[in-house]
């Protein structure tokens, strides 16, 4: 999307789950906004902790929902993950916060208020980068800032991925998913959306191959996996490996689950705790086709800049 289209573009920025660490870091990321031709609307105060939290259950909570409610914000950005959403579900509206028409913006823990925000109103949202790091970074990626304002501004988005091994599938349904500890943590209640037929999308960061095996079989013996159309795996990094491991690795991970669960686990999907990382529209409809050389997601039928200017 060009810069010239991004004027007057209303980016609140929100903390609902950590804090930022790096004060220069944060202001190089709102001048890059703005630099952009954004409006940047700070709804969180730099040096407010609480713990480990970007202020209190409350303020965090407050946050959001006066975010939602600013006629200037078109995007929500989520300024970094952490922890600390799912102590403040409970206290959001999220039919207000749906009805807001906001475009919500984010990934890692950001994951728990958007399966919740899809569970309890069918809403869509954007798993895509947040101010730290994806703005921060001294050389952003212009892949990531491109997708994410091609995605945000386009009736459809697509995804190309150039990736040998994996099956040959073309299959359609609600696209969902993040985070892949905040998917299992949510199983069970009433913040992870019920799919069927659906193409769900993981990912996660300093897991050991066997932690990502555990939570993924969690989800497949709760009848989440089997309900689904695809699994698509994103970018799992930052783990080590020992001698104690004895040949077990992530490929041998994915040999066994691909053994084990009933549908198709594709690889290679840019999205993670990376920095080249595609920005994927939860709740939007999509269309995923593959063969043995790669495979494309085509995403349709979600909320955009223009909508969100509209509202």
């Amino acid at each position: 999307m060009p810069t010239e289209s991004l004027r007057d573009v209303g980016v609140a920025l929100v903390a609902p789950s950590g804090y930022p660490l790096d004060a220069e870091a944060v202001e190089r990321g709102i001048v890059r906004l703005q630099q952009q031709g954004c409006r940047v609307l700070r709804y969180f105060d730099r040096e407010r902790r609480h713990q480990r939290f970007g202020g209190t259950d409350a303020e965090r909570a407050a946050q959001l929902m006066a975010a939602a409610a600013d006629p200037d914000a078109q995007v929500v950005l989520a300024v970094r993950g952490g922890y600390g959403l799912t102590r403040i579900l409970p206290q959001l509206d999220f039919e207000r916060l749906a009805a807001s028409g906001k475009l919500f913006v984010g990934h890692s823990d950001f994951t728990a208020f958007q399966m919740a925000l899809l569970a309890q109103t069918g809403a869509c949202s954007f798993a895509g980068p947040m101010l730290c790091d994806d703005f921060t970074r001294a050389e952003p990626s212009r892949f990531a800032l491109d997708d994410f304002w091609s995605c945000l501004g386009g009736a459809t988005h697509t995804v190309e991925v150039a990736a040998p091994g994996n099956p040959p599938l073309r299959v359609s349904g609600t696209l969902w998913g993040g985070n892949l500890a905040m998917l299992t943590h949510l199983a069970g209640t009433r913040y992870l959306p019920r799919i069927e037929d659906g193409i769900l999308f993981v990912e996660d960061v300093n897991e050991h191959p066997y932690r990502i095996e555990r939570m993924l079989l969690q989800l497949l013996h709760a009848g989440v996996l089997g309900q689904q159309q695809a699994l698509l795996l994103g970018d799992f990094s930052n783990y080590r490996l020992s001698d104690y491991d004895n040949g077990y690795d992530f490929d041998a991970m994915l040999a066994y689950l691909r053994a084990h669960c009933p549908i198709p686990i594709l690889t290679g999907l840019p999205f993670g705790h990376l920095a080249d990382k595609a920005t994927l529209a939860v709740g939007a409809h999509a269309e995923l086709a593959g063969d043995d050389a790669g495979w494309c997601l085509r995403m349709s039928r979600y909320p955009t800049l223009k909508a969100a200017e509209a509202a």
